[in-house]
């Protein structure tokens, strides 16, 4: 899971996939990280506001802290999960051409949302990080429905 500055949306999409992951039964063998593509915050735990809307869906994100993407989470990843078009590219710059195909964007399994991007909730208010959450849990969703049926193991960064 990808996004900017890795402590509003990259984090929260870890931290749902991975409970939504345990709750169908697949979280034994579902990797997954988050990672920003940019060093703004390394270290630092997500946004206080991200953890205060994700634990009252049940989702504890305290745990996790900043890390930058690199281009070896394209090697161990079956999956590097982009939340919008400026972080798509900022990504491909550093996929090597032969993982081109892992990587996507988190909406692209959206089942019920039809948001191309997963907006960032960074300056707005409380609205913007529940905006975030339905997006962020509908397109998990999809993905572990994708996976089932494909009865294949993968993880996602």
């Amino acid at each position: 899971m990808v996004c900017m500055g890795n402590i509003c949306r990259s984090p929260t999409a870890q931290g749902v996939l991975a409970h939504r992951a345990a709750l169908a039964g697949v979280g034994d063998w579902l990797q997954v990280d988050s990672a920003g593509t940019h060093d703004y915050h390394v270290g630092a735990p997500p946004d206080g506001r991200a953890q205060v809307h994700a634990l009252r869906r049940g989702v504890d994100l305290s745990g996790q802290r900043a890390r930058q993407l690199t281009a070896l989470d394209f090697q161990d990843f079956d999956l590097v999960l982009v939340m919008d078009d400026r972080n798509e590219r900022a990504a491909r710059a550093l996929c090597p051409a032969a993982d081109r195909a892992k990587l996507r964007r988190l909406t692209d399994f959206c089942r019920h949302h039809s948001d191309d991007e997963v907006p960032d909730p960074y300056y707005g208010g409380d609205a913007g990080f529940e905006h975030v959450l339905d997006l962020i849990e509908d397109a998990c969703d999809g993905l572990i429905a994708a996976l089932k049926a494909s009865d294949g193991r993968a993880s996602a960064g």
